[in-house]
């Protein structure tokens, strides 16, 4: 991999919220040709951004709930 390459994918996997042994382990499997692995690992990490996602979504809907409440209140 060209250096210049390699280095755009470590900033994008940093950019996407990888860790640093998330970043090595995948810079490994490309390394390796393991591109199955390390497809793997981003969509197990593409999940877990997911799950946040949807926890974060689920905070924002109590409170817009309990804004709306209020306002109705008034």
């Amino acid at each position: 991999m060209i250096e210049r390459t390699k280095q755009e994918v470590i900033t994008n996997l940093a950019d996407a919220g990888c860790d640093n042994e998330q970043i090595e382990q995948f810079m490994d499997f490309l390394k390796s040709g393991r591109k199955e692995a390390g497809l793997s690992l981003l969509a197990k990490h593409r999940r877990f951004l997911l799950d946040c996602y949807h926890a974060d979504q689920k905070k924002i809907d109590c409170l817009d709930y309990l804004i709306n409440k209020m306002n109705r209140n008034q």
